[in-house]
């Protein structure tokens, strides 16, 4: 009997033995598969197709400094580069385009493709492709091949397609335009929800109403061709729409909550410029700051490209790139720098089709009847059949059904020339002059462009497609069209030499943040998809000003880090004031929320400020209590329909409302306007304590804590937390220009003098690499979090791979 039993515990101990070893084993596996798909840094490759060579020179920092002989040979090498370190990104970036998420990730992903299948942008990248000049297109043969040898290149697949148990598919022409046509539905894709719920906004509420709720400018904008706009006075009417102030249902009791619009932060951008007149170089300071959603990795891949400039010398560009493509996307080229921040322009039009049971299977556009083409999409499922999805399409674009309402969904993203390459032609421009020239060409999301040159010349623009209507569409065509109507028609892209353009103000500076960009008339041509309410805008614009006559690199930069909460400053004295003696009388909350708005409060959006949170969620909380029935019907129609949708100006209405307190315009549950208030001070407070916690612990920054995740980050749960940022409280919010959300914020931040790149600054909130072993996966993050300077141009080469025939 002992014998047997030692036998098991030497046969127990043997099994488990194995399968330690065999535990060892696995993770070795793994380590050797993730050091696998590590980048290769130093080396010399031979690549089919090179006509000189090309080497990339990577500092301690993995940033890299890309040349060669010819252009082509750099496309080459960013390519390599982009495949080895961000290839899953990319491949992302093309699926979500293109509607082929699910391939990847099952059923869950198949709502997002059905939304963007709908478009077919790959058939239109295809077109795309074809039609591009001779000279861009090799240029993309080029960038492809080197995207492929890189990805090839890599011992193992990049760590993502073990985790989602597929192989990457090699990169094609298409996809590169499928990046862009990305970026399209990241910065236009909410106008189609804004446009139905303005059809609803404008069914439910009189002229009158709709005027005062959702007005065409106010106080805080700040155009660039003067000082504000001249806005009509904002009339109250008599009497409000007659869902206003009406909880979602009549016997439904009001929930203590802060509006979920609190946790919104979607709109964001700011750049601006100064002048050499006002520069320690002579040159133009051109500052820029994208505000996107913030993952891992960043959204942008730093980098420096030199090639011969066809006149015997080099030409080196700085900046940023987005993984997919060739070109620098935000920086220098030594003698011009730019910078991008969403235009907000009107650019879709939902057009509501007739139809007639005497013509069956047609619809009556602008052009008359006809008959939608009929397009059947395949989406691959993983792990589950194809769905096929059937696309109506019409000359003015696909089909979409909306409460019983036939559209043509007509979007300046669905037409030729929406994507190009002309984005590249900025490497040769020496001028301001020819950048601006060379803006209105582009083939990306119309965006504002602010440049400088290295002479001191400062100007605006917009880059990207702008539609010429036959008619100036105004404020009706933010709302749904109908065949008749001319404003829906356009008439090819708007000329070059049409687009509104500001230079050399006398100020000696220009800066856009989403906002109305001018008062006179070229802001019919823009036409307003959603503009901010102005107040970033506002904010850089007088802190451009008080630089004073001269002024430097690092001051410019640092504008992009104001966090004064000079917006929300007047919503914390309704806040105090509403607090009154007999308001807090024999109401502890109430009392302490009155103490920590006067206490815990610095003027900023500070991690340890209450009194900052306490304001914010006020705000919303009132536009909570308002929209609230509004809210309801919206989302009936879209997701994405609010009333924060149909006018971003909705605080500055609040705010009048409080203010005069009309006495029709009180919703008839509370006694009085500090009623009202009250009850929103106190969802604050319920909100902000509901798990048990003190109000004086609600700090901004336990709300506005940073969440970044690689997208795999959920798929390995042990693992997980080496693929997500640290819990860093972030400073800033959304109506200053130090824009910062859990996940949303300034994805990159560049101050650069043209000729002066030395000087130059430019820091991300992740690394060169979006592999978790990399020392650069996070690397550069300590300097966005503090605002600290990094330095602009990559440092000594502390790693080279080169390129030969």
């Amino acid at each position: 009997m002992a014998m047997q039993k030692n036998r098991l515990l030497v046969w127990s101990r043997r099994v488990l033995l194995i399968v330690v070893g065999l535990v060892l084993l696995a993770v070795a596996g793994g380590w050797l598969y993730l050091r696998g798909s590590l980048a290769q840094l130093d080396g010399l490759r031979h690549a089919v197709g090179m006509q000189t060579t090309a080497s990339v020179a990577r500092d301690a920092h993995g940033i890299p400094l890309i040349s060669g002989g010819t252009r082509g040979d750099v496309a080459y090498a960013t390519g390599y580069v982009h495949a080895q370190e961000r290839f899953f990104q990319m491949d992302l970036l093309r699926r979500v385009a293109a509607g082929e998420l699910a391939e990847l990730f099952g059923e869950r992903a198949l709502p997002v493709d059905k939304a963007h299948r709908f478009h077919r942008f790959r058939a239109r990248a295809q077109l795309a492709v074809q039609a591009m000049p001779a000279a861009d297109r090799a240029l993309l043969d080029r960038y492809v091949a080197g995207v492929n040898d890189g990805l090839h290149g890599l011992r193992f697949s990049p760590f993502e397609y073990a985790l989602v148990g597929m192989s990457p598919r090699d990169w094609e022409p298409a996809d590169t335009m499928l990046v862009i046509w990305a970026m399209y539905f990241d910065l236009q894709g909410n106008q189609e929800a804004r446009e139905l719920a303005r059809g609803w906004f404008r069914d439910h509420a009189s002229e009158e109403q709709r005027a005062f709720l959702a007005p065409t400018s106010t106080p805080w904008d700040a155009p660039l061709d003067a000082q504000n706009i001249a806005a009509a006075e904002m009339a109250i009417p008599a009497a409000p729409p007659a869902w206003w102030g009406k909880p979602k249902a009549a016997d439904a009791p009001v929930v203590a909550k802060v509006a979920q619009a609190e946790f919104l932060n979607t709109i964001g951008s700011n750049n601006w410029a100064v002048s050499g007149a006002r520069s320690d170089t002579g040159a133009a300071i051109v500052a820029d700051d994208m505000h996107l959603g913030i993952q891992l990795p960043a959204i942008w891949y730093r980098a420096a490209l030199q090639f011969p400039d066809g006149q015997g010398g080099q030409r080196r560009m700085v900046g940023v790139t987005l993984p997919g493509a060739p070109f620098i996307v935000v920086g220098s080229n030594g003698h011009v720098a730019w910078g991008f921040t969403n235009s907000y322009g009107d650019y879709v039009d939902l057009i509501a089709l007739d139809s007639d049971p005497s013509k069956p299977g047609q619809v009556r556009t602008q052009a008359g009847w006809e008959t939608p083409a009929v397009n059947e999409e395949t989406i691959l499922v993983k792990g589950a059949p194809a769905v096929k999805l059937a696309v109506r399409e019409t000359s003015l674009g696909p089909i979409r059904e909306s409460q019983g309402h036939s559209y043509a969904v007509h979007w300046t993203a669905h037409l030729p020339g929406a994507v190009n390459f002309n984005l590249g032609k900025l490497e040769s421009a020496d001028t301001l002059e020819q950048a601006l020239a060379i803006a209105p060409t582009m083939g990306v999301p119309a965006q504002n462009f602010v440049g400088g040159d290295d002479k001191g010349n400062i100007g605006w623009t917009i880059a990207g497609p702008l539609p010429r209507r036959a008619v100036t569409g105004g404020v009706a065509a933010t709302y749904p069209l109908s065949a008749d109507d001319a404003a829906g028609v356009w008439q090819g892209w708007l000329a070059p030499a049409d687009y509104p353009k500001v230079v050399n103000p006398g100020t000696g500076h220009v800066a856009t943040a989403n906002s109305r960009q001018l008062a006179g008339d070229g802001a019919q041509i823009i036409g307003d998809g959603g503009f901010d309410l102005g107040a970033r805008t506002h904010q850089v614009r007088d802190d451009l000003a008080a630089l004073g006559a001269k002024t430097d690199v690092k001051k410019v930069y640092a504008i992009g880090l104001d966090n004064r909460a000079l917006f929300l400053s007047a919503w914390r004295e309704r806040a105090l004031a509403a607090l009154d003696a007999k308001a807090v009388a024999g109401n502890a909350q109430r009392a302490e929320a009155l103490a920590l708005l006067k206490d815990s409060w610095d003027g900023k959006a500070s991690v340890d400020s209450v009194g900052y949170r306490i304001t914010r969620g006020f705000m919303y909380a009132v536009y909570d209590i308002v929209y609230e029935n509004a809210n309801a019907e919206l989302a009936k129609i879209d997701p994405k329909s609010t009333m924060a949708s149909v006018s971003a100006r909705w605080p500055v209405v609040l705010a009048q409302l409080l203010d005069q307190q009309p006495a029709g315009w009180l919703p008839p549950q509370y006694a009085d306007w500090q009623a009202l208030q009250l009850a929103a001070l106190d969802r604050v407070v319920a909100d902000l304590t509901k798990d048990g916690q003190p109000l004086k612990a609600a700090t901004w920054g336990q709300r506005n804590t940073a969440t970044s995740a690689h997208p795999m980050a959920a798929s390995i749960p042990l693992l997980g937390k080496y693929l997500r940022v640290p819990a860093d409280q972030l400073p800033g919010d959304q109506h200053m220009p130090r824009v910062a959300g859990p996940n949303f914020g300034q994805s990159e931040r560049l101050s650069v003098s043209p000729g002066h790149e030395e000087q130059g600054i430019l820091n991300l909130p992740g690394g060169q690499s979006a592999h978790p072993l990399s020392p650069w996966f996070l690397d550069g993050r300590i300097d966005w979090l503090t605002g600290r300077e990094s330095p602009l141009l990559p440092g000594p080469a502390a790693y080279t791979l080169t390129f030969v025939k």
